[in-house]
């Protein structure tokens, strides 16, 4: 006889069917366990197995010990993808365990998910900013935003992250959102993601302040969560007007939230990457959220890739180490 489900189990398999739901996923299947194989650990989220994955391949410039760091399992790396640009509290059970089943070839073949009609489309092409007003156009911006309190993010926040960096830049980055560092000083990618950014800005032949630099959202998601569609559409057209003023020869969206929200639908990572979007005017590349690559640093392979095809499009060769 099946013992029956107590409210708060049911409520917590209720929320994770409708997450599921919301990316489009009906079908539901349980694949069997084998007695003592490694999984999630209940309290941190963490795979229990001692894995240990291969270094980082440009050791040189991103600064990846040789002794390697742990793996990602591969399963868990679409999940892994959505967490915020805060690594001080990644270890969150329900982010880690809440994700939806990924195939164990989940960059060979991607699983059908759905496209969300509850993304705002990023508004039509804009007439450029003259270069010497797109400071006071960012300012103006910021201006009309001010002690935002649109969404629900604006309770938990203890400052509202703007963007930064240089307002005529050719190159621009979107995030997810602030993280507890960025939180804490206003300042977008501060944190140990930002160092890992800046290292890829470097590793470019840029530096930081040439870049532009802002998020879909500019409050800390509580516990680092991804944004609510509500969120994200409300506070997205102050980014949109953002892309505008800076008008960058190329928009680089750092994981798959950033990619969503520019290009107004869901779509697998993997399928977007590797590409030149076009982008009202602009060239838009997709490549992973630093966040991510600090926690498989594999990947880096992959990312630097990508920032090749941005490099190529703004006319850059990489410095010589």
């Amino acid at each position: 006889m099946p013992r029956a489900l107590d409210s708060a189990t049911r409520a917590a398999l209720a929320e994770r069917l409708k997450f599921y739901r919301d990316l489009g996923l009906t079908d539901f299947y349980r694949r069997p366990v084998a007695e003592g194989a490694p999984g999630l650990d209940s309290e941190t989220g963490e795979g229990t197995s001692a894995d240990v994955g291969a270094p980082g391949l440009d050791s040189e410039t991103w600064e990846v010990t040789s002794a390697g760091a742990p793996s990602f399992p591969q399963a868990a790396q679409a999940a892994s993808e959505r967490v915020g640009n805060d690594e001080s509290s990644l270890p969150m059970a329900q982010r880690e365990m809440s994700a939806p089943p990924v195939h164990p070839n989940f960059f060979q073949e991607e699983p059908t998910i759905k496209p969300r009609k509850s993304f705002s489309a990023p508004p039509e092409t804009a007439a450029a900013v003259p270069a010497e007003e797109r400071a006071a156009a960012l300012d103006l911006i910021r201006e009309d935003l001010g002690d935002c309190t649109r969404c629900a993010l604006h309770k938990a926040r203890n400052t509202i992250v703007f963007g930064v960096g240089n307002p005529a830049a050719r190159l621009m980055f979107v995030g997810e959102g602030p993280g507890a560092d960025e939180d804490a000083q206003g300042l977008p990618f501060v944190g140990r993601a930002g160092q890992l950014l800046n290292n890829m800005i470097a590793a470019m032949g840029l530096k930081r302040e040439e870049c532009y630099i802002a998020n879909i959202v500019k409050c800390r998601p509580p516990s680092n969560r991804t944004p609510e569609p509500v969120e994200a559409n409300t506070c997205s057209p102050f980014l949109f007007r953002q892309i505008d003023a800076v008008h960058p020869q190329v928009l680089v969206a750092l994981g798959a939230t950033a990619a969503t929200y520019l290009l107004g639908a869901r779509q697998p990572l993997a399928g977007l990457r590797g590409r030149v979007h076009a982008y009202r005017g602009m060239s838009l590349i997709v490549t992973y959220h630093p966040a991510f690559l600090l926690r498989d640093p594999r990947q880096k392979k992959e990312a630097w890739a990508d920032l090749q095809i941005a490099m190529k499009e703004l006319g850059l060769k990489a410095p010589a180490k």
